[in-house]
């Protein structure tokens, strides 16, 4: 038994992406399992830097395009993978179009979320535009997806989605299309306070001060302005800090904190590394997460595994992923955020709350997400 995994282009830097197919690579091979990454490769790209952008974007697109399914048929044919017993499983729904050129009935698919696509199809609450050649992209997308015989969706919400694009009812669910929860990419677990604190100061954060803790981009789905709003909320009631962790504050951001007084309770941590990150989850007075718009949440399960309790949007998919272990309100609504988090200051409230977000937590490990893949393809 061999399961072949594609994963995606390099210059893309899909880091989330790359994390999610080394996890399937290193569970499979802990089951047993034997398995090969293959990655389109840099031929017409190369040495262009990032090709996320502009004319290198083009010439990205003809090595994933044009090169690599040339590459996938090659090897399909000097392999010999027409075999019974080798399967091939697409680790990102962007890649499609790849199902095209492997054998249909052993070959599946993650769906990580739909928003590009809907996005493309012209949702507008989609929260991601989509140029006239994007539109164009996301709908060959969208048309390959549709086809596959096996697939994973992420989340309940994603699968729902996708169904609703498609036109069909959950009783038209294709058998082989399942829910398959993400698991942890990385290790995260609570650090004690001895070891978090040095972290947390060396990542600008003042030693003593209590903050509620965001980690994501700027985009505007994860709707960071929340943040701003519930502590504005809160007024004389907490006094500690707000710390965006990720994609640094933009100016709309840091133009907002200054309109409400806030911009000295502001701290800002780029791209911090992973022991940096699990520091700040393990130290935060609260995990706030107001998202819109999700495919799974990850970091809503990091920061129950770090002991942070959680506040998120009451929107799917994050109860779906929370699994109730955390507090939930409107996206919209700032004020039930902070009333939420003064919740927390009962400390029998935020005991329990924490030990069920660790409770709730067992439900992704990496082993069950492997044994879910397996089943995909009937071999568990």
């Amino acid at each position: 038994m061999r399961i072949i995994l594609l994963g995606n282009y390099p210059l893309d830097g899909q880091e989330s992406m790359e994390r999610f197919a080394q996890m399937m690579q290193h569970g499979l091979h802990q089951a047993a399992v034997q398995t090969e990454l293959w990655r389109p490769i840099p031929f017409f790209g190369a040495g262009a830097g990032s090709t996320t952008s502009g004319f290198r974007k083009w010439l990205g697109y003809l090595d994933k395009w044009i090169v690599f399914p040339l590459v996938i048929r090659w090897r399909l044919r000097q392999q010999k993978l027409q075999q019974r017993d080798v399967y091939f499983h697409i680790c990102d729904h962007s890649n499609a179009p790849y199902l095209a050129h492997l054998p249909a009935a052993r070959a599946g698919i993650t769906c990580h979320d739909v928003l590009a696509i809907r996005g493309g199809l012209g949702h507008s609450d989609a929260y991601v535009p989509a140029s006239r050649f994007g539109r164009i992209l996301q709908q060959w997308i969208f048309g390959r997806l549709r086809r596959a015989q096996r697939l994973a969706a992420v989340s309940q919400l994603t699968l729902d989605q996708l169904l609703e694009l498609d036109g069909r009812a959950v009783a038209q669910k294709p058998a082989k299309w399942q829910v398959i929860h993400n698991a942890f990419n990385a290790p995260f677990a609570a650090l004690p306070p001895a070891e978090a604190s040095p972290l947390v100061l060396q990542a600008g954060v003042p030693a003593g001060q209590p903050f509620l803790l965001h980690v994501g981009s700027g985009l505007a789905r994860k709707n960071r302005g929340l943040l701003l709003k519930m502590v504005h909320a809160l007024g004389n009631r907490w006094s500690g800090l707000i710390c965006f962790a990720g994609e640094a504050p933009d100016e709309a951001l840091l133009s907002q904190a200054a309109a409400l007084g806030l911009s000295q309770r502001v701290v800002a941590v780029a791209r911090p590394d992973h022991q940096t990150l699990v520091a700040l989850y393990s130290a935060c007075a609260a995990f706030i997460f107001p998202s819109y718009s999700e495919g799974f949440g990850w970091p809503v399960i990091e920061a129950q595994a770090c002991g942070a309790p959680v506040i998120a949007s009451n929107i799917a998919p994050m109860p779906e992923v929370s699994g109730g272990a955390a507090l939930h309100a409107s996206p919209d609504d700032a004020v039930s955020f902070a009333e939420a988090f003064l919740t927390l200051q009962d400390p029998a409230t935020r005991h329990g709350l924490v030990q069920r977000g660790f409770a709730n937590c067992a439900r992704f490990e990496p082993a069950h997400m492997t044994d879910a893949y397996l089943r995909l393809y009937d071999l568990a």
